[in-house]
């Protein structure tokens, strides 16, 4: 049994957390080929799965990413997650929709691309007095900023460029993420696995690990991890992996973004993770 895990040209040796699942995968018989999701020599129908991992460089050429997956749908490639659910995870208005079916979201505002507004008028008809601003089509904190009203007139050309690029996300700044940290739960075909807490250095408010902040294994109360699963009831269709990532707050837990296109799945914060990722790809690879 073959199984593809796309990636990006930069990462073509996979990620270190991957190649734990890469390593649990040869004890079960599976050979894991890493491959480049712009290759155009890869012949996708071959793999018994495909599984999509490293491509962060998806949303620098979004329109060309689309396109590939367009095409892995019309070869009748098995990929997972799905091509539909690709198709509509990797734009972040999917938390529109998530909000209509009742999930509690970060408060958004939605700016067309090309739209002509002023941060300034944005904040005040919210009463929001420090905003993150992102593209709606964004990984890896990718052109995300965090802007105070008094700085709003002075940022206005910064968000012009952004609008002129694509749809853009306006956000209060959630202060629980520095105090609190931010929830990563993860899931493997509809059951959880494990979770971890991020938090952003002292000096900055993005958690990733390219800006300095941290990833902790620890258990969600009963409570966060029963939202989580709220979350993913949400989604109709067939899935691989996702993982929830949120944040408590006075409201209760709050959804920051449901990753299923190519999400870090910290297997290095569980020991039992790698195995029931490839336990999940197993059984998916070899489902009729």
């Amino acid at each position: 049994m073959s199984v593809a895990f796309v990636t990006s040209h930069f990462l073509s040796d996979l990620t270190a957390d991957d190649r734990l699942a890469v390593a649990a995968l040869a004890k079960r018989g599976v050979r894991v080929v890493p491959t480049v999701w712009n290759d155009a020599s890869v012949d996708w129908p071959t793999f018994d799965a495909i599984v999509v991992r490293s491509t962060w460089d998806y949303h620098r050429r979004s329109q060309e990413f689309r396109g590939w997956i367009e095409r892995l749908a019309a070869s009748g490639a098995r990929v997972w997650n799905p091509a539909s659910v690709l198709r509509w995870n990797m734009q972040k208005t999917y938390l529109q929709a998530m909000e209509r079916e009742g999930v509690p979201i970060v408060p958004t505002a939605w700016l067309r691309q090309g739209s002509a507004v002023t941060l300034g008028r944005v904040l005040d008809e919210r009463d929001w007095r420090e905003v993150v601003i992102k593209p709606a089509i964004s990984a890896t904190a990718f052109r995300t900023w965090r802007v105070s009203a008094s700085e709003a007139s002075e940022a206005h050309e910064r968000l012009m460029e952004l609008l002129d690029a694509g749809d853009v996300m306006v956000q209060p700044f959630i202060r629980e993420i520095q105090s609190e940290g931010e929830w990563s739960m993860i899931f493997f075909s509809g059951t959880f696995s494990h979770a971890v807490r991020k938090r952003p250095h002292d000096s900055d408010f993005r958690v990733q690990a390219e800006f300095g902040g941290t990833e902790a294994a620890e258990t969600p109360s009963s409570e966060v991890l029963a939202a989580a699963t709220r979350v993913l009831a949400t989604v109709r269709e067939p899935w691989l992996y996702a993982r929830v990532d949120g944040v408590e707050t006075e409201r209760g837990f709050v959804l920051c973004e449901l990753e299923m296109l190519e999400p870090t799945l910290y297997l290095g914060a569980n020991t039992e993770a790698p195995a029931r990722f490839a336990d999940a790809i197993v059984r998916i690879a070899t489902s009729a």
